[in-house]
């Protein structure tokens, strides 16, 4: 490579400048600084690009680059900013002190959050700067326009010089020479893709190039109300202006942003008679820029703002709204079951479905409020229109009902719902991270109810979500220590009043709490992976157990299990049964098992096979909590299931005739597709003749049996009279030993 240094050329053509003309033979020389090895080579192949013959010269050190500059010619510098020797603006400084670089156009490298980075870049002399991670289309467009602008500016420089030499030299007439050279340099600056400008003294207009021209009709086309100021400036302290961004209103009546710098025109003698003014396209730097906000502060499927830009949102109302006084309520809500749609209708579809939802949102709000997405299926709405709870409690019911009205998406028709949980400012929190906490926790008491809807935060969720922490730490010691034990829980025949079989119930029996019920601590070991292990104790106990009665009863009764969703939908429902079975020995037809209706809407390939394997073999299939769900009729048709058990909360609002209309038509389902239907939650006699009236076959209930240890359900079976009635003699629990109700939805 044939190298040009300054000395050489200015013996060669007694001009600095003429390396201008000299760079299209060689090619583009391109000098990259970086001290990262990955950047250089993606660059300088990025770079190697941009026009045939390019060379490129890469430098870890800027120090090195620095030596190479003094030496040889650049026509584009592309520095990093942060470098351990010395950061991108001061390099950019050395670089404008080299006698050769004056012109070379400098870009530096920063990541879009280091703004300040950027203006002390520009201020040092950068021509440009790109954002981290660089884009490669914007990466080539950039530098090509640069290294031409470059050449353009070196080139008007060179025959400035040779005008000059030319003036000193020549025996022409000075005001023949001044023409001549006004016209070379007219044609040269024409061909500039800048904008270019010159005024005299007095604001006069003196020079427009074409391009300006071309795009804005002319000089008296900039802003009135700036640039004069502006040129006052310069005249005044003979200093050029920093680079600065103006927008104009160019020919085709679109808005453009230049990057304008203004410098000062002086005579031989140094005097300043006007303003030469240069201005850089940069509309479509600007435009990647707001796309790039854009980007930065929207989910990317619903194009709601994200979690980001309601963390800034939020900021903001607080801030207004201490100064105001007023109140605001924010809503946080998980839509449920959405994981069970997404699996078993695939994510595609589920992302539809996202979608939908929220656009069905953003419908609902009020002006000024704003919803967005924070990930997965949830979603967070500001409501600056609350102005009390009232408000709020009828927007988020509101919500609710929207929700629950059926979506149809590829032609399939699917219902969701939505658990919220509500905080009051300043009532539930005075800060950002206060506020969305807490409607995380109220959100997470609807979700645990399993009856979506929505609930205000309360303090005491602050403590029971401690509480729950702490358990959730417990856990893995419990299930080492042996603490975990099983109750059992009658299911009454209605037709013979004999005990059928029994639910198998997990309790934590805490040496620190005591006896702690399920809901304290299913929760827990399901975020925690440790539901796994719990679901395989709990089988082998209660297949261990049976075994003992099956050994020791006359009439030994079957046990049912209940499995967690997690379990049913991660790992082989068939061998974890089949090999607690195998090790303790008990017949299949005395074990039953027990899912929700969400594994039946999830419906994998595996799942199903593996139930009817089961079946296959004599273990019973049932469906709990029937009724919670949605779209699952269509299953039972194909996935064969020998119970039902109609959820509680419809046993429990027998006085409504909507639920009674529900527990028939669930008994005629049974009945079509020959499935037998328990009802669950029977807690007093009425209930009991309720369902029975309904045409159930079975019931489940403190009403005629409450959960039993092993010791205490042996004695209960063996004093049972074989034809003994549900409704003439039910077991009552002793007041002092009765226990609430277990939640809805609640497992074993």
């Amino acid at each position: 490579m044939t190298v040009y240094s300054p000395a050489t050329i200015h013996t060669r053509t007694n001009n600095p400048y003429a390396f201008g003309e000299l760079e299209h033979q060689d090619g583009a020389h391109i000098v990259i600084v970086d001290d990262s090895a990955a950047n250089l080579r993606i660059y300088a192949k990025i770079a190697a690009g941009l026009e045939p013959n390019v060379r490129v010269h890469s430098f870890n050190d800027p120090r090195k680059a620095l030596e190479w500059l003094t030496e040889n010619h650049a026509d584009l510098v592309i520095s990093d900013y942060k470098m351990p020797t010395m950061h991108g603006a001061e390099f950019t400084r050395h670089v404008r002190q080299v006698p050769t670089c004056p012109d070379v156009p400098v870009v530096v490298v920063t990541a879009y959050a280091d703004h300040d980075f950027r203006i002390e870049a520009l201020e040092s002399g950068a021509s440009d700067f790109l954002l981290s991670p660089v884009d490669y289309l914007e990466f080539q467009t950039r530098a090509r326009n640069l290294v031409r602008l470059g050449r353009h500016q070196r080139l008007m420089r060179a025959h400035a010089f040779s005008l000059e030499h030319e003036l000193k030299e020549s025996e022409k007439s000075r005001d023949e020479l001044l023409r001549h050279s006004r016209e070379r340099l007219a044609q040269v600056i024409d061909t500039v893709p800048a904008m270019i400008s010159a005024t005299d003294a007095e604001g006069n207009c003196i020079f427009v190039n074409a391009y300006q021209g071309s795009v804005l009709g002319g000089a008296l086309r900039r802003p009135a109300d700036s640039s004069p100021e502006l040129d006052r400036q310069v005249l005044a302290s003979g200093k050029a202006l920093e680079g600065f961004e103006e927008t104009f209103i160019d020919n085709a009546g679109g808005a453009r942003t230049f990057l304008t710098v203004k410098s000062p025109l002086r005579e031989a003698d140094g005097k300043t008679i006007g303003v030469l003014t240069s201005s850089l396209d940069i509309t479509e730097r600007k435009r990647a820029e707001a796309q790039l906000v854009y980007l930065a502060q929207h989910d990317h499927l619903t194009t709601l703002p994200n979690r980001a830009h309601l963390y800034d949102r939020l900021r903001r109302e607080l801030e207004s709204h201490r100064i105001s006084g007023r109140v605001f309520a924010l809503h946080f809500l998980d839509l449920d079951r959405f994981k069970y749609i997404n699996d078993g209708l695939g994510h595609p579809f589920g992302n539809r479905l996202l979608q939908a939802v929220a656009q069905r949102l953003q419908h609902a709000i009020g002006e000024g409020d704003m919803v967005a997405r924070l990930g997965g299926d949830e979603f967070a709405i500001i409501q600056v229109t609350a102005t009390s709870p009232s408000d709020a409690a009828q927007f988020a019911s509101r919500i609710n009902q929207l929700l629950l009205d059926p979506f149809v998406i590829d032609g399939r028709k699917v219902v969701t719902s939505a658990s919220i949980g509500v905080t009051l400012y300043p009532r539930d929190g005075e800060s950002v991270e206060e506020l969305l906490q807490n409607a995380d926790l109220a959100m997470y008491r609807v979700k645990a109810s399993r009856r979506g809807g929505f609930t205000f935060f309360a303090r005491e969720m602050l403590q029971q979500a401690h509480e729950a922490i702490r358990l959730q730490s417990s856990l893995p010691h419990a299930l080492e220590a042996g603490e975990f034990v099983l109750h059992y829980q009658p299911q009454i025949d209605l037709r013979s009043g004999k005990v059928m079989g029994a639910e198998a119930l997990i309790r934590w029996q805490s040496q620190h709490d005591g006896l702690v019920q399920p809901a304290g601590f299913l929760r827990a070991a399901e975020e925690t992976g440790l539901i796994q292990e719990i679901d395989q104790w709990v089988l082998h106990e209660a297949c261990r157990q049976a075994k003992v009665w099956f050994k020791t009863l006359v009439n030994p009764v079957r046990v049912s299990v209940n499995l967690s969703p997690l379990r049913s939908s991660t790992s082989s429902i068939f061998d974890m049964v089949m090999r607690q079975l195998d090790a303790t020995g008990l017949p299949p037809t005395l074990l039953g098992i027990e899912l929700t209706e969400e594994v039946l809407l999830q419906r994998t390939h595996s799942a199903v096979r593996d139930l009817e394997n089961l079946q296959q073999r004599g273990v019973q299939i049932s469906v709990d909590d029937f009724g919670t769900g949605y779209s699952s009729l269509a299953r039972l048709t194909s996935l064969h299931v020998d119970q039902l058990k109609i959820e509680r909360t419809f046993v429990a609002g027998l006085e409504d005739p909507n639920n009674v209309a529900i527990i028939r038509a669930v008994v005629g389902l049974g009945r079509a597709l020959n499935i037998e239907v328990l009802a669950e939650g029977a807690e007093t006699g009425y209930q009991v003749d309720q369902v029975r009236l309904a045409g159930c076959d079975a019931v489940q209930g403190y009403y005629t049996g409450y959960p039993m240890d092993a010791g205490q359900f042996e004695a209960f079976l063996r004093a049972r009279p074989a034809d003994q009635r549900a409704q003439q003699q039910p077991h009552r629990m002793p007041a002092a030993q009765r226990q609430p109700a277990l939640a809805v939805g609640q497992r074993w």
